[in-house]
């Protein structure tokens, strides 16, 4: 029982945290594109706003293997505490720099610590079990919307008095962010010692020098090619999100009018029906219907509400499409715990850094390319940016047709193979827990355990996860 409130503690606490940097995050949306145009003297960024938000992608796909594989093996509360930092570092920044490319600057300090999300799922994934982790995922993914309900709106206030404000009130946020996880978040990665597990001697802890390369954990992933599909549709996914990340208030600025205050409203707005359902429907739609069936109606969802949005002119119907773009994010939820089935439970950690890759290469080429594509239809069409969302999603549907169907020819979702495990030095045989009689990691010793809130041991942890 004490180790149930234990692991209730720390599941509050890395929620919180995740709350706590979403509105952060949030506070500046709202003013970040005026903040630019004022610093750069230029209205048409173009290219430059995408530059802006690439480079920090950019910078946290080179650091995100590191810091992955740092959090396997040296823990997760060291990586996401100097996370936190970095990212006071570039609100500092932005608060304070006099011209256009310091910003630049406290950005790249930013995307070079950036492991906020990937640790905090971790983390989250080190304590709740296989069989948990979609509604597990669920929460996370309110969590942020919690945050975005809070920041933008006070962002959006905050901005029509000082066009700085958003920045500094993000810098004491995110502060305090740093002080509460340093205080009350423990550490959820239990090393084992040196020589503990088989084939491993003195250097267990030590990190092999290609977890430095940001290519190496996406090289290792392709091995185990039956991920792939699902990791293909990570990325689409992944860039349809960005989509609106990149344009959507500057498209509520052009297409309907909206100041500030009224955009910061509308990411609130958002952030409040995101939130409700990610608490409230992914995890028992995933556990009534399964995850092909939850992901299926959030591309579904999603799709339809950029149609709409590419078309309209009016503010009340992009405000009535929110239940839409909601179902629409609980994607990300299901392939996570469909792609967090295959691999091994020693890489985790490591797996949620190959997923911040990804985002990080997705969120690269994305806000270069929407930027261009909009600032050169801004005048014409401004919902074509919107249209290519859903020509994205529609390319997908195969993938996940095609993973549904081996899934209900009985092959495993996701494409686990039952004679293979991913671990740290590549695929290498492993019997599976249930087959001749080879015992779920931990049962031989906890008997009847309570799987859903005691962490376990690393040789078998359920397990402890961008900005």
């Amino acid at each position: 029982m004490p180790m149930k409130r234990s692991s209730n503690r720390t599941r509050a606490t890395i929620l919180a945290v995740i709350v706590l940097d979403a509105a952060g995050t949030g506070l500046v949306l709202p003013v970040l594109p005026r903040l630019l145009e004022s610093v750069s003297g230029m209205r048409d960024l173009g290219w430059r706003y995408g530059a802006f938000l690439s480079l920090y992608a950019a910078l946290q796909f080179l650091a995100s293997p590191m810091l992955g594989a740092l959090s396997d093996r040296c823990g997760r509360r060291p990586v996401l505490l100097a996370s936190l930092a970095g990212g006071v570092i570039d609100y500092g920044f932005m608060a304070w720099a006099p011209g256009f490319w310091w910003l630049f600057v406290g950005r790249a300090i930013s995307g070079l610590t950036a492991a906020n999300a990937a640790v905090a799922a971790a983390c989250l994934t080190d304590i709740t079990p296989e069989d948990r982790r979609a509604r597990g995922f669920g929460l996370l993914s309110a969590g942020y919307g919690v945050g975005f309900v809070l920041g933008p709106a006070i962002g959006g206030i905050c901005g029509a008095w000082s066009i700085r404000a958003p920045f500094v009130a993000a810098g004491l946020l995110l502060l305090a962010n740093f002080l509460m996880a340093l205080v009350a978040l423990p550490e959820t990665r239990i090393v084992a010692p040196a020589g503990a597990r088989e084939g491993e001697g003195a250097d267990a802890a030590s990190i092999e020098p290609l977890s430095f390369h940001p290519l190496a954990p996406l090289r290792a992933i392709g091995a185990y090619g039956a991920l792939l599909p699902l990791l293909s549709l990570f990325v689409i996914v992944t860039i349809v999100g960005e989509i609106g990340g990149t344009v959507w208030v500057f498209f509520g600025e052009d297409r309907f009018g909206w100041d500030t205050t009224t955009v910061g409203i509308s990411l609130a707005a958002f952030g409040l029906f995101h939130a409700v359902a990610q608490a409230f429907l992914a995890g028992p739609v995933s556990e009534r219907w399964g995850e092909h069936a939850m992901l299926a109606a959030a591309i579904v969802c999603d799709g339809l509400a950029y149609a709409i949005l590419a078309f309209t002119s009016s503010g009340f119907v992009a405000f009535s499409l929110y239940p839409l773009f909601c179902v629409g994010g609980m994607a990300h939820a299901a392939l996570q715990s469909m792609i967090s089935r295959g691999a091994g439970d020693e890489d985790q950690g490591r797996l949620q850094g190959v997923l911040a890759s990804l985002t990080s290469v997705a969120s690269i080429v994305t806000p270069l390319a929407v930027s261009e594509i909009y600032f050169a239809s801004r005048e014409t069409f401004p919902g074509l940016v919107w249209l290519i969302g859903v020509g994205l999603y529609v390319g997908g549907v195969p993938i996940l047709v095609g993973d549904w169907r081996r899934e209900r020819a009985g092959a495993p979702s996701g494409g686990r193979r039952p004679a293979q495990s991913f671990g740290s030095g590549g695929l290498h045989p492993a019997r599976q827990p249930g087959e001749d009689g080879v015992q779920e990691p931990g049962a031989e010793e906890d008997g009847e355990r309570d799987a859903g809130d005691d962490p376990l041991p690393v040789g078998g942890q359920r397990r402890p996860p961008d900005r």
